[in-house]
């Protein structure tokens, strides 16, 4: 019998949504448990399974595992279906290298900033800042031209041989892109626009879009 899948995570966050689509690529039937990281009540059985307190975690009978990039690289070898981690050493390094980049100069002004403030919080009912709208877009514009670079030299990337760089930067980039002026932003960079308009159309990134706070999505 084989053990079930479940991944427990935060709806509207991207770093759900990256497990989601890894899953959602490797066609695993599994559960979702929504858990909120930001609620003040979050219950001490979620720091048992979270020691950090965040999302998302992924159980697989009775393995537990976090961190965004562990639980996708073991989707990836965990399951039968299309292999999203390249073999040739220098696809596999730039794969490293744009998850590295998405988490450590991307995530911030694309999401925490751009998005946030200028999509989210509006959404919510709750006032955005400008300056961090402004900041963020500053912020992006050196991210945006580095994954620019990689795209164009075409090892990864390029929308359609998925891979777990696609599945972790695709969620910071189409919330980013929900705003309008991060869409502009985008549209600047020819071969990472290219690469988005490809794979905004995979069912793994239809399938797992979140819609925004009192929306029907």
């Amino acid at each position: 019998m084989t053990a079930p899948v479940t991944l427990h995570g935060y709806r509207f966050s991207v770093y759900h949504r990256i497990a989601r689509m890894a899953l959602a690529e490797k066609a695993v039937d599994h559960a979702v448990t929504e858990v909120d990281p930001f609620d003040p009540a979050l219950p001490a059985t979620w720091v048992r399974m979270h020691p950090f307190g965040r999302v998302p975690v992924l159980a697989h009978g009775d393995f537990h595992l976090y961190e965004t990039a562990a639980i996708t690289r073991y989707i990836d070898a965990a399951f039968p279906g299309p292999v999203l981690t390249p073999t040739p050493a220098k696809a596999l390094a730039r794969m490293a290298q744009v998850i590295a980049i998405a988490d450590n100069y991307g995530y911030r002004p694309l999401v925490r900033q751009v998005f946030a403030h200028g999509v989210f919080r509006p959404a919510n009912g709750q006032p955005g800042d400008p300056t961090e709208v402004a900041t963020g877009l500053e912020a992006a514009v050196p991210v945006l031209s580095a994954l620019d670079r990689i795209a164009e030299e075409g090892l990864i990337l390029t929308g359609t041989a998925i891979t777990l760089a696609d599945c972790h930067l695709a969620p910071m980039i189409a919330y980013f892109t929900a705003a309008p002026d991060g869409a502009r932003a985008l549209d600047r960079t020819p071969a990472l626009a290219a690469w988005w308009d490809r794979l905004s159309r995979q069912p793994s990134v239809r399938q797992t879009d979140p819609g925004l706070p009192n929306s029907d999505n």
